[in-house]
Order: C-alpha cells, then structure tokens, then sequence
C-alpha cells in the first residue's frame, strides 16, 4: 500500500510540475506577446505623426516658394526628401529620413530668415505652428516608442524569457533614434548683439 500511494504521490507531482512548467511558458510568452504589441502600438503613434509631417511639407514649400526666387533647390529637396522618408519601413530608414528632413528644414529655416515678409504672412506661421506642434508630438511619441522597445528588448535578453523568446523567434526591435543626440542635447546659443 505504501509503494502504491509512493507512486501516486510522484505521478502527482510530475504532472503538477509539468502544470506549473506550462503556465510558466504560457504566462512568459504571453509577457513577450503584450511588450511586442506596446512596440508596434507606440510606433504607430510615431508613424502617424511623421505622416502628418509629410503631409505638411508641400504646404511649407509653396508657402515659401512664393515669396522666395533662390531656394528653388533647397525646396526641390525637401520634396525629393518628403518622397522617400515615406517610402521608408523600418524605424531606422524612418528615423535616418526624418533626421535629414530635419536638416534640410533647419537649412530652409535659416533662409527665410532673409525675408521678413515671409516670415509675417499668416499662412506661414500657421504652417509653422503646426510643424511644431507635430514635432512636438513626434519627439513624445519617440521617448514612449523608445521606452516600450527597451521594455520588450529587456524582457527577451533576460533569463528566462530570452529562452522563450529564442524558442518563439522574438526578434530584438530597433530604437528610433536621433542621428546626432548629443548635438541635440546642447543648450541654443543665443545673441543679443
């Protein structure tokens, strides 16, 4: 009788065992599933609002093209450039298109800055608001993005849920980062000669 209850006691902690390993797996898979879900949920944010910034782009070039005789190339770019940053896939052809939008707009920035009437008309500060407002977003849907992408990259590095990402092919994803961080970090010069 003892050898019997013996048997019955190993068979029931085997399968508890086993029980326990399965909601282990389950419960950690789960886990990976919800992180890589926060990922593309929070690039999806960054998508829309660079979507919005393409969008705004053509209305910045003829609001400028008008008033300007000499920057015809400069906004020929910015159209070349707005063409294929939206035919980019990944977070880093986004985040390499958008950082050189971004310097071309810095460059076209610093150009209308030799006509004054341009930069009173009514329509270029509501396109430049609305440029800032988007930028503003997109720099806040980034640190999110960022933020859920080192969560989900945390979680399939550590042990033991790298073991369950490796079984389940959970892939590391990519950082949507700023081309040059530590120029963007510097305080702005500012002059008052």
């Amino acid at each position: 009788m003892n050898m019997g209850m013996d048997i019955n006691i190993k068979i029931a902690a085997g399968i508890t065992g086993v029980v326990i390993f399965l909601l282990l797996v389950i419960y950690i898979y789960n886990k990976l599933v919800r992180l890589r879900y926060a990922v593309k949920n929070s690039w999806s944010d960054i998508d829309v609002h660079l979507k919005k910034r393409y969008e705004l782009l053509p209305n910045l070039v003829e609001a400028v093209k008008g008033y300007t005789t000499h920057e015809n190339e400069t906004l020929a770019k910015i159209t070349q450039l707005r063409s294929s940053a939206m035919g980019a896939q990944t977070p880093h052809e986004k985040a390499r298109a958008d950082n050189i939008i971004t310097q071309t707009l810095k460059s076209l920035f610093a150009l209308v800055e030799a006509y004054p009437e341009l930069k009173a008309d009514v329509h270029y500060k509501e396109i430049m608001s609305n440029m800032k407002e988007i930028d503003d977003n997109i720099e806040h849907a980034r640190r999110f993005y960022n933020a859920s992408v080192k969560d989900y990259n945390i979680a399939t590095d550590v042990f033991p849920t790298n073991i369950m990402a490796s079984a389940f092919s959970f892939k590391p994803e990519e950082f949507f980062l700023l081309d040059d961080e530590a120029s963007e970090r510097k305080p702005v010069k500012v002059s008052f000669k």
